[in-house]
């Protein structure tokens, strides 16, 4: 049994939580209906369009203490889920092998599919982001509102399509989550930090990964039950639809975020450089400002 998780749940699950609290089940569990969840992403944006125009004749709001402590609790909790997720992949992994740890129905825990519930909820809880740039008035771009609210639609088609192959993609992601939302919360305190490109870098890293293990998945599923002739190992468990869902999707944010990168690091070098050689060129406006990094 994984010790971590013994330790925290015991002391922190009260044991008469009712069942769709603690696993997933359709249509119990808080946002776990197609209605529901298209009503809250929907409310999101017009949440978030409805300040704009509230704010359009007024100051931005710094709020800078909630913008601190909302970055430090998503690297923090973001922290303690990947500790706990790797804590139980491990044990699964030691009792099985590689292929199986990624593809196997056994590999869908019940621990790991309340960890998948938490991190599901994370995505709920990071829309604050864009509250707080509309407040502050920043510009939003496109990718950091579509990135927000694709995501929270793709941990929900996982849950319901129960691939598991998702303790993969979770697990990189939270990776990133810890570093970024660090570098928001120190930041936002002053702090000059360098290495702003590089954490873009380490994202598009993510997405590739990501992209290689949700292909390798379908592709195992699609070869093993409707071509048994093409070279597989076995099946991938998971629906189907899930699984082109999440490939159609990650797809479209390593397009996105190579986009960012040219615009935000590559096009204004050389742009300065043209400008170095008497040719006029304008500024390329990064969008969000510092905070367009962190959409992962």
């Amino acid at each position: 049994m994984p010790r971590l998780a013994n330790l925290l749940f015991t002391s922190i699950t009260p044991s008469y939580l009712p069942s769709h609290l603690t696993s997933y089940v359709p249509g119990k569990t808080p946002l776990s209906t197609w209605p529901v969840v298209f009503t809250t992403l929907v409310s999101y944006l017009t949440v978030v369009f409805g300040i704009r125009v509230l704010m359009k004749d007024r100051s931005p709001l710094k709020l800078n203490a909630l913008f601190r402590i909302h970055n430090l609790f998503l690297s923090a909790g973001s922290l303690v889920l990947l500790v706990l997720m790797l804590e139980e992949v491990g044990l699964v992994w030691w009792q099985s092998d590689t292929y199986s740890v990624m593809c196997a129905d056994s590999s869908w825990t019940d621990r790991l599919e309340f960890y998948y519930m938490i991190n599901y909820y994370f995505k709920y809880i990071e829309l604050l982001d864009t509250i707080f740039l509309a407040f502050k008035k920043k510009p939003l771009a496109f990718l950091h509102v579509f990135h927000h609210s694709a995501t929270a639609l793709l941990c929900f088609t996982q849950l319901n399509g129960k691939t598991s192959i998702s303790w993969v993609v979770i697990t990189l992601n939270l990776g990133v989550h810890v570093v970024m939302y660090y570098y928001y919360y120190a930041t936002a305190g002053g702090a000059k930090i360098w290495w702003k490109k590089y954490l873009t870098t380490i994202q598009i890293v993510q997405f590739v990964i990501d992209l290689f293990v949700v292909y390798f998945g379908t592709y195992q599923h699609y070869a093993f039950t409707h071509a048994p002739h093409m070279p597989h190992i076995g099946n991938c468990a998971g629906t189907e639809s899930a699984a082109l869902f999440g490939c159609g999707l990650l797809s479209s944010y390593l397009i996105l975020f190579i986009n960012f990168y040219i615009q935000t690091y590559k096009r204004p070098a050389i742009q300065s450089s043209s400008r170095g050689n008497g040719t006029v060129s304008r500024d390329i406006m990064n969008g969000n400002g510092c905070t367009q990094t962190g959409l992962t």
